[in-house]
């Protein structure tokens, strides 16, 4: 849910700063979907590096070490670890009700999906007609 969010923000940011953005000298042009594939060589790895890190943070925040949980148990939880909670929160939105955070768990969650859905539709239009999404 969170990486669609990114995504539709994503789109919506690529296409609007075409041509005016510091990054690359404005090189990279057209429709979202083909931009990646314009970023020049080594920022690839670069950006696969950073996801890497991240994911193995969180795979260290929320799962039990593998060498530490049975083998009829494979990919365990930690018993204080919330699925998707790692504990960033530099704003302190996070409600410390229970309640409140339910309410506020339920709201990301459908914002998430929302965001899949208008990911898949731009990934989808960009696809058929080749055109940006604010073309």
């Amino acid at each position: 849910g969170r990486v669609a969010m990114l995504a539709v923000l994503g789109f919506l940011v690529g296409e609007a700063v075409e041509g005016s953005s510091f990054l690359f000298d404005a090189q990279i042009s057209g429709p979202a979907i083909t931009h990646f594939t314009q970023v020049p060589g080594g920022w690839d790895a670069l950006i696969v590096t950073f996801i890497g890190a991240a994911e193995a943070q969180r795979a260290q925040i929320g799962w039990v070490d593998p060498a530490d949980a049975s083998y009829d148990q494979p990919g365990l939880l930690r018993d204080d670890y919330y699925p998707g909670d790692i504990g960033f929160d530099p704003l302190g939105l996070r409600p410390e009700d229970p309640e409140e955070l339910n309410l506020m768990i339920t709201k990301e969650l459908q914002n998430g999906r929302l965001a899949m859905l208008a990911a898949a539709g731009f990934l989808a239009q960009e696809a058929v007609d080749g055109k940006g999404i604010l073309e």
